[in-house]
């Protein structure tokens, strides 16, 4: 009866063990091992309770003890216990011992193509599709959108933010979360919707609770409770035996909100983790679709989880000579944590520069990762690292106080550039920087990115020699007559905004190219030279004219 007592109990609390940790029950993984491990120790404990309670009643009486109580059943339960002792500790030092398997965690990125011009990978873009609105200013914009709603406010909170690209748009993107147990219990339908922020546009904030005439629900996650508990859910739905990670909230075109969750496996013994697809559950609806890489939905943006890429491209920097390397011969390693681009394929891409091992602000290069295929490709060219742009930025203006955000790499006038934010105290916006990755001294800032843009092409026109020309975009020429010219005073500065006779183009430009504008006006013939980009208002680099003079 006792037996039958204790197999119950066991049952019981292994159940119990099941639900709360939801160990992966395949190999690689030391969860369910550790597990049954406590259920042994458990099971000699019942078996024993009779010796148990002798041996403290000796102590607790004060008695001499010469014999210690026989353990009854020991012999298979220790045997047990030493087995996935050895399973759960031993075991993974040694299968995935670098020692052995360096060439296996050099080689799990995959083979790294070798770019020739980053800057032809990386989009030109016009300034209203620049990026900058970063992680945490999204948080406070979300934030202020929740606080003019006080009754939803004190129910939820926001989730953690993920930028993706909506309908071609980027935005970060949040869930409403419950904040509680009561909380949730009284809304177990879900929370109602999720914010949006346009990553280029500060102004454009939405709280999004319909889609298509239907009211959102965000039912499945991690706030959740039972099964409504979004790992919890995917585990009792067929999800026991993989590896999941980077449980991240996306939406579809539509704007229907899912959980997008990266399976994996452990590929050298019980490390080098490796995604194989992903994991699809509508947020709303409970339904689940898993696909591998190659069918995931294409508004998936990303597959690849940040921390595996930048472990694997650690992995393959540091084993480039196999492990006895202690003198750091050609060592790379990543510069920042990897950061979230997009090229001109409009493909997502892994973003981070590389930089030998003990070096501080020069890189040997940079690496975009395709964030879905993991396909890598290493741009052998010198320059900053994100860490010397910041500090480039925020010495243009030290006497504010500012800090700079984490640098996004774009191509600016066919010239691969560093663009960021200043920011005060407060995490709001107060000026824009930009700084040329291959030379950090050539920094443009100002109190808007027209500002700053113009600024920057000064720069880096007046630079002679420290940009490779090949790397500059084409510079055209233009003579014609100007039809209409008109100042615009921004923050103290003068800019000018003009026509040509024959020409569609709207240009811009300041007393700090030209002295002529100021005393320039319409019918007077002029030369202009500007960068061949695809900006909608067209910054002049040099201007002249000609009726000035004579």
């Amino acid at each position: 009866m006792n037996k039958l007592k204790n197999a119950l109990l066991l049952t019981l609390v292994g159940l119990i063990l099941l639900y709360v940790n939801m160990p992966v029950i395949n190999y690689g993984f030391v969860g369910f091992p550790m597990l049954l491990g406590v259920l042994v120790l458990l099971w000699i404990v019942l078996e024993n309770l009779s010796s148990i309670n002798q041996l403290g009643n000796q102590l607790g009486n004060q008695q001499n003890i010469q014999h210690l109580p026989k353990l009854k059943s020991a012999k298979i339960p220790i045997i047990l216990l030493s087995i996935l002792f050895v399973y759960a500790t031993i075991l993974p030092s040694i299968s995935g011992w670098a020692l052995f398997r360096n060439n296996d965690y050099r080689n799990l990125i995959g083979k790294v193509e070798i770019g020739k011009d980053l800057s032809k990978h990386i989009a030109p873009i016009s300034l209203d599709k620049i990026r900058v609105v970063d992680q945490s200013l999204a948080e406070i914009l979300g934030d202020k959108v929740l606080g003019s709603q006080p009754a939803l406010g004190s129910q939820i909170r926001l989730g953690t933010f993920n930028i993706q690209k909506v309908n071609n748009d980027l935005y970060w993107v949040a869930p409403l979360l419950h904040s509680g147990f009561f909380k949730w219990q009284k809304n177990i339908q879900g929370t109602n919707g999720y914010v949006m922020v346009n990553a280029c546009n500060e102004r454009d904030v939405k709280l999004v609770q319909e889609v298509n005439g239907k009211k959102v629900f965000i039912k499945y996650q991690s706030e959740a409770y039972f099964f409504d508990n979004l790992e919890r859910y995917l585990y009792f739905n067929g999800f026991w035996n993989v590896g999941l990670t980077d449980y991240s909230f996306e939406i579809d075109d539509e704007g229907i909100p899912y959980w997008v969750v990266t399976k994996y496996k452990k590929t050298i013994g019980f490390k080098g983790d490796e995604a194989q697809g992903v994991v699809v559950l509508n947020a709303q609806t409970g339904s689940i679709k898993e696909y591998d890489i190659a069918n995931a939905p294409k508004w998936v943006d990303r597959i690849q989880p940040a921390n595996f890429i930048e472990n694997q491209l650690n992995d393959w920097g540091q084993y480039v000579k196999g492990y006895w390397n202690f003198s750091n011969e050609e060592k790379l390693q990543i510069t920042e944590n990897v950061s979230l681009v997009y090229g001109v394929d409009n493909d997502a891409y892994w973003y981070t520069g590389l930089t030998s091992v003990g070096a501080d602000e020069s890189t040997v290069g940079f690496v975009l990762v395709n964030t879905r295929t993991k396909k890598a490709i290493w741009y052998k060219q010198s320059g900053a690292t994100e860490f010397a742009a910041q500090n480039s930025a925020k010495g243009k203006v030290q006497e504010k106080g500012f800090y700079a955000s984490l640098p996004i790499p774009y191509n600016i006038n066919n010239i691969p550039t560093y663009v960021m934010t200043l920011k005060d105290n407060g995490g709001l916006v107060k000026m824009y920087a930009m700084v040329a990755i291959e030379d950090y001294t050539i920094v443009g800032v100002g109190n808007n990115l027209r500002e700053a843009l113009m600024a920057y092409k000064n720069a880096f026109n007046t630079t002679g020699n420290k940009i490779s020309v090949k790397s500059k975009s084409e510079k055209l020429i233009i003579k014609s007559v100007i039809s209409r010219i008109n100042g615009d005073v921004k923050n103290g500065n003068t800019y000018y905004y003009f026509t040509l006779k024959n020409s569609t183009k709207v240009f811009i430009g300041s007393s700090q190219i030209s002295n002529d504008f100021p005393v320039s006006t319409v019918g007077d013939s002029v030369l202009v030279y500007y960068d061949n980009d695809n900006q909608e208002i067209i910054d002049v680099s040099s201007f002249k004219n000609k009726n000035v003079g004579k």
